[in-house]
């Protein structure tokens, strides 16, 4: 295995990690209300922990600064709007974990994540390479 994939490797699993702790342990209330409205500050603040920890990845596998800075402000951008859109269908549909519908869009919520994380891969591949 070629050091470029190990790095590759490591990078979609610490990106994993850390979606793991900002999605499903450091959720604050604030962060967690009001998920349907566009300006928002604690989906800001939600997306801009996973930003956070996604520096920390990137700087882990010796991504150069710059680089980290817009592709970690472009995740930002992504993961506001991923979770803006889940909240507006939740508050329209109104489902709660008992129905069926609330774990579809759970489910497509977690693929875009997943999506934007192996686009990240695919760009530290591409531009830092």
């Amino acid at each position: 295995m070629t050091a470029e994939l190990q790095t590759a490797l490591l990078l979609l699993l610490l990106l994993e990690i850390k979606h793991l702790f900002a999605d499903f342990f450091l959720q604050t209330p604030r962060m967690l209300s009001g998920r349907g409205q566009y300006a928002h500050l604690g989906r800001a603040q939600h997306a801009g922990l996973h930003a956070v920890f996604s520096v920390c990845a990137l700087l882990i596998c010796g991504a150069p600064l710059v680089f980290v800075v817009i592709l970690c402000l472009a995740e930002l951008v992504v993961h506001y709007h991923i979770d803006w859109a889940k909240g507006v269908h939740s508050d329209k549909t109104g489902y709660t974990p008992t129905d069926p519908g609330y774990w579809r869009a759970f489910g497509i919520d977690q693929l875009l994540h997943q999506l934007t994380y192996i686009a990240m891969v695919w760009a530290w591949a591409v531009f830092t390479l």
